[in-house]
């Protein structure tokens, strides 16, 4: 008979680590989604919405990567200043006559599906081959911890948010003030 050898204990799905293993696949699949839409949408403000929805996703990507500031600065700055300058930009913008667009020769799908591939097994076997640490969690990451952090350590980075959101505003206002017309 062999010795006993302690049974290696895999986490279940309804454990506290299979959970958050869980939710951090369902952020990943919310972050393709959103990016599959914003590429294949045949209307603007479709792909817009796309690209708010993969940048949440990739938000909810950062949070559970152990960085809850980085998460917060995602959904400022881009869900925040750029898709809804994005938004005033598709809004004030001439309607295009419809024409239909596509692909331009007939190697550019089995082409694009390749590279595609390629970049994919890459990224999957750099994956499989890395040895990953688990790193301590710093903080709670609490909102009252990241809103001391943005007052004190971080509040230059503060101050450049407000501006690029001051000229997102700005900018909001001018093509507005212009109209269709222009």
């Amino acid at each position: 008979m062999t010795p006993a050898q302690p049974l290696a204990l895999t986490p279940s799905l309804f454990s506290p680590d299979g959970l958050v293993g869980l939710i951090f696949l369902i952020m990943i699949g919310v972050t393709l989604a959103g990016a599959f839409i914003a590429s294949t949408a045949e209307r603007l403000v479709r792909a817009l919405a796309g690209l708010v929805i993969c940048f949440t996703g990739v938000a909810g990507i950062y949070y559970f990567l152990n960085s809850p500031f980085m998460a917060m600065m995602q959904i400022l700055i881009y869900v925040g200043a750029i898709c809804v300058t994005i938004s005033f930009a598709i809004m004030m913008a001439a309607p295009e006559h419809k024409r239909k667009v596509g692909p331009s020769g007939s190697l550019s799908g089995p082409i694009g599906f390749m590279v595609a591939a390629l970049v994919f097994g890459g990224m999957t076997t750099l994956a499989l081959r890395t040895e990953w640490q688990s790193f301590p969690k710093v903080n709670a990451g609490t909102v009252r911890e990241i809103g001391i952090q943005l007052l004190t350590s971080y509040s230059m980075v503060f101050e450049l948010i407000s501006i690029v959101l001051l000229i997102a505003i700005i900018g909001a206002i001018v093509i507005a003030r212009g109209g269709r017309s222009r």
